[in-house]
């Protein structure tokens, strides 16, 4: 049973990581510039795409990220351009309405430019053995990999955020982004570098998920759902808490479809503790977040104006 806990906890931090990648972009966007962006999923599908292509394409999946995460930036700094900067002064109903229309133009331009059939991304040599655990369970190198990079990525970031001239105009564009404007700031400026980064990191998500999962028309919708029960849990507009609200919320997500059958067999037969344990397993996640702001209104670690 520990060994079961251990690997599904594992995979619980490694989804969690993935989480964190595309809410961090959003989290700011959301705490900086104050826009509701319903297409950051598709940010998350167009990566895992430029990925599978580039790598197709050089025979390198390595190389094929490199030229992914770059082609993602460019991709949101142009959709930046043309579109989202035109609903910053628009209230909340118009950047929903915008943004899910922008999901059907996108997820129809995928279908016409790859197909609707899904591509795989072979998992690279180097990355493709495993690591002992306890006993004989192994774990899959290439998900340590994903693990490591999340957590490096985390670690930029908060330098970037807390120690870095960026990162101080970021702070101050969430305090007051008129008053920055005011004092010199092309704040037009900050608002497109805050969201390619954002674009970036969703696009490195699905890079870096591309090589375990089928790369398939929509595949952004679902996580775009579980990235606003982060961003809600660990407050607006805080990196810090979009970590921590991440991590939770794999671990409750991948703890509860795996551990809260076997926990139901102890108060019913096991077929029916089965189909309870299915269907009880997707709400944990909307529990948890109902019980975080039932105690916490602003989340976990609310960023007070401020970009944390």
């Amino acid at each position: 049973m520990f060994n079961l806990f251990l690997l599904q906890a594992l995979n619980g931090i490694q989804l969690g990581i993935l989480l964190f990648l595309v809410a961090a972009g959003l989290t700011l966007i959301f705490g900086v510039m104050d826009l509701i962006n319903l297409a950051h999923g598709v940010l998350y599908m167009v990566g895992a795409y430029l990925a599978a292509t580039f790598t197709a394409f050089t025979g390198d999946f390595f190389l094929g990220l490199a030229l992914a995460l770059p082609a993602t930036l460019a991709f949101g700094i142009v959709l930046e351009f043309l579109i989202f900067r035109r609903l910053y002064d628009r209230d909340h109903l118009d950047q929903v309405l915008a943004t899910f229309g922008l999901i059907l133009i996108l997820n129809e331009s995928v279908k016409i430019i790859w197909g609707a059939a899904p591509m795989s991304v072979p998992i690279p040599d180097i990355l493709s053995g495993s690591i002992p655990l306890i006993g004989n369970m192994r774990y899959p190198f290439f998900r340590v990999a994903i693990i490591a990079s999340g957590l490096l990525t985390a670690l930029g970031l908060y330098l970037m955020v807390n120690h870095t001239r960026i990162g101080m105009l970021l702070r101050a564009g969430a305090t007051n982004g008129p008053m920055v404007s005011a004092l010199g700031v092309d704040i037009g400026r900050l608002f497109m570098l805050i969201f390619g980064l954002g674009a970036m990191l969703a696009g490195f998500a699905g890079a870096m998920v591309a090589p375990i999962l089928s790369v398939e028309p929509g595949m952004g919708d679902s996580v775009l759902i579980l990235t606003f029960v982060v961003i809600v849990i660990g407050g607006v507009g805080s990196v810090r808490g979009a970590f921590v609200a991440a991590i939770l919320v794999g671990l409750v997500d991948t703890l509860g479809r795996t551990f809260g059958p076997i926990l139901l067999r102890s108060l019913m037969d096991p077929s029916a503790a089965s189909q309870t344990g299915r269907t009880l397993a997707p709400m944990l996640i909307y529990i948890l977040m109902a019980a975080v702001l039932f105690f916490r209104p602003s989340g976990l670690f609310p960023a007070k104006g401020a970009a944390q």
